[in-house]
């Protein structure tokens, strides 16, 4: 589904990106793990196109998007849902406006089916009778429900999160993992999960990438990151 080839992304005088190699298949859920500024966020940004890499290739669905013009990426991108941190909801817009943004963005569909996607969006998240409320009025955990909402409304293959349950309590935490795992199991999707989050990274995740200072360390299953005897991911894992 995903592949990258060497990407590397400079920003002024900082390589946030050294040369990343890794190819995610239909229907895994990768975990990228890291401390702050190691370029997790950037890694994501860079996938889904809202930032382009100074070197090297993404090839989503066979298709190397690294050069594409916006209207081609976009293309592209329709296929993928993010969940931004925080959610990134829009303050002025009702919950139910918020999940049919994309929709009446990106598709021609008549009113009443955009209502009954956001309606079956809204379910699988738990927020059912939310539709008419604020963001403001929405607890964090339920503004991350919502944003997973929206995110999801148009089918997409490719889900990426970033940092999903950062600033959640414990309770909130464990129903956005299992959420992440239902929508693998149902909608079968692919995932990339960027997380500082442990017990986030191994629960959901089918493999675990650790990026430090730029270059991605060490990619392995939940066991092989556990056993790993490399000190800077055990230092991570342990929170040493």
């Amino acid at each position: 589904m995903i592949t990258l080839k060497n990407l590397t992304k400079v920003i002024g005088n900082k390589k946030i990106l050294d040369k990343i190699n890794l190819g995610i298949q239909k229907g895994e859920t990768i975990v990228i793990i890291g401390q702050s500024g190691c370029g997790k966020s950037t890694l994501l940004k860079n996938i889904i196109g809202l930032q382009r890499p100074t070197s090297g290739e993404i090839i989503i669905f066979d298709q190397k998007t690294t050069n594409l013009r916006e209207e081609e990426l976009n293309k592209v991108r329709i296929k993928m849902g993010m969940l931004f941190q925080e959610a990134a909801l829009f303050d002025s817009m009702t919950v139910e406006e918020n999940v049919a943004f994309p929709l009446r963005q990106h598709t021609r569909y008549k009113e009443e089916k955009i209502q009954g996607i956001v309606r079956e969006r809204l379910k699988i998240m738990g927020m059912e009778g939310t539709e008419r409320l604020m963001p403001a009025h929405l607890s964090g955990g339920m503004q991350r429900r919502v944003g997973l909402a929206r995110a999801l409304a148009l089918e997409p293959e490719i889900v990426l999160y970033d940092e999903p349950t950062t600033g959640l309590d414990p309770i909130m935490k464990e129903v956005i993992n299992n959420l992440i795992l239902e929508l693998k199991n149902r909608l079968k999707v692919t995932s990339i999960v960027v997380t500082h989050d442990m017990d986030t990274a191994f629960k959901v995740g089918d493999r675990i990438g650790m990026l430090h200072q730029g270059s991605l360390i060490l990619i392995g299953t939940p066991e092989e990151i556990k056993a790993s005897d490399n000190p800077t991911v055990q230092q991570f894992i342990k929170g040493l």
